[in-house]
């Protein structure tokens, strides 16, 4: 139970969501149920390596850094994610998690900063879309949007409603690179009357947006 399949560690900048700009150390762990047709980290699918609790804490306490983010792939596909984020909490940082939202989050600790990808129709994952989850939603956590096109914009509209998510947390919309730009998301958004953020992934912009490890 203390051993992880990782793709990677590497510290970075944080990309997006309510801690976009901010440093932060993030453990991408290997294996991922869905197949979202603008995945952006396929590399993360297969391989990695086996890491034990000690090792991973060893790694995160070198690279320094008071944000830590368990990513994927899936990180809670892995049974040990949930041990793992205690760790990390004990030892006094503030952790994140980024799930597809096709796991339970009911056992996530309650001092984890959950962000939740709902699944729209242009992913191809919509009928992943675990909607249980919502139930454990806190107001501090974020549920993110993924827009390929503005049929996904209108759904996500209406799948807020249906779900009343703008009176459980906050609410990202994201342009799904070379899909969607970033003005007419704007534009849809501005016009929306939902509490929703426009949500970049900043390092898209900084990087090249197929670059690993940052």
């Amino acid at each position: 139970m203390d051993m992880l399949r990782i793709t990677e560690i590497y510290k970075s900048i944080q990309g997006e969501a309510r801690y976009a700009g901010l440093p932060c150390t993030f453990i991408r762990l290997t294996g991922c149920p869905l197949r979202c047709r603008w995945c952006d980290t396929a590399y993360g699918f297969e391989g990695g390596e086996d890491y034990n609790l000690q090792h991973i804490l060893d790694k995160v306490e070198e690279l320094g850094v008071h944000h830590v983010e368990l990513t994927g792939g899936e990180p809670l596909a892995q049974a040990a994610a949930l041990p793992l984020m205690e760790a990390l909490i004990k030892h006094g940082y503030q952790v994140m998690i980024e799930t597809g939202g096709s796991y339970p989050i009911k056992h996530i600790p309650a001092a984890v900063h959950v962000i939740l990808d709902a699944k729209c129709p242009g992913s191809g994952m919509q009928e992943k879309n675990l909607t249980a989850n919502y139930a454990f939603l806190k107001p501090t956590d974020e549920v993110k949007f993924v827009i390929a096109s503005r049929k996904d914009f209108d759904w996500a509209e209406t799948y807020i409603r249906e779900h009343h998510l703008e009176t459980k947390c906050h609410l990202l919309v994201s342009p799904a690179w070379g899909l969607v730009k970033p003005a007419e998301l704007t534009e849809w958004t501005l016009a929306s009357e939902l509490p929703l953020k426009l949500n970049l992934q900043l390092h898209k912009y900084i990087w090249n947006p197929r670059a690993k490890g940052v």
